[in-house]
């Protein structure tokens, strides 16, 4: 990234830049009253190679249905499948989420476990659903890098890397804790509206100036 950057003032920009476009899934969802660590969790996982355009309204079918591990154990695959309609691999998120219900329920009383080690133990979780929840629901300093995250940092040349896991590891060494949750919260909806993968809105980019507009050939 080009000398002198503060990444504070940088978030703040592009928070003032994507106000006219729809918050990233999850803290849509938690603002609509969708708060707990179970259900940011399975927001998360439908959420895998979906669309947020999809992941909400589908997560709002599940939730008005079930809210806890011991709903969702009220349902069998098949039922669980139907309420997923819409998001990629419903047939394996089903199994996903009650293998995480039954464990919750037999191993923690019920009550997910709030470490990033204990999420990451539980079949289908990995890295960016485990600190993407736990950062939404609990506050916790966590970030969560999908493409979007990975392909704007790696644009603007703040980070090298070629896997959004690599990613991870090095914001968490350079950015301070405060801002951990911004990460995700903000560039998300940054990279898929305004720093888009093909033709990105150079133009009008509120941080320009801070930008290598590293792989850019062409832009808006």
């Amino acid at each position: 990234m080009k000398p002198d950057v503060d990444l504070k003032e940088v978030l703040s920009r592009i928070e003032a830049a994507i106000k006219p476009y729809p918050k990233a899934a999850m803290f849509e969802l938690y603002e609509r009253g969708y708060t707990s660590l179970f259900e940011q969790l399975i927001a998360c996982i439908i959420s895998i190679r979906t669309l947020d355009e999809t992941t909400i309204p589908v997560s709002l079918r599940l939730f008005a249905v079930v809210r806890t591990p011991k709903d969702l154990l009220t349902l069998n695959a098949v039922q669980l499948t139907e309420l997923l309609h819409g998001c990629t691999y419903p047939d394996q998120k089903a199994y996903t989420m009650l293998g995480i219900a039954q464990r919750v329920t037999e191993e923690f009383g019920g009550i997910l476990p709030t470490t990033y080690e204990q999420l990451t133990s539980f079949k289908g979780i990995g890295p960016k659903c485990a600190n993407l929840a736990l950062g939404v629901a609990t506050g916790q300093a966590a970030i969560s890098v999908d493409i979007h995250v990975h392909r704007v940092v790696n644009r603007w040349g703040y980070v090298r890397t070629r896997q959004p896991e690599q990613t991870l590891k090095v914001l968490e060494q350079q950015v301070s804790q405060p801002l951990w949750i911004d990460i995700n919260r903000l560039l998300m909806p940054f990279g898929k509206h305004i720093c888009t993968g093909t033709l990105p809105r150079c133009s009008t980019c509120p941080v320009l100036a801070w930008c290598e507009q590293r792989g850019v050939t062409k832009h808006r």
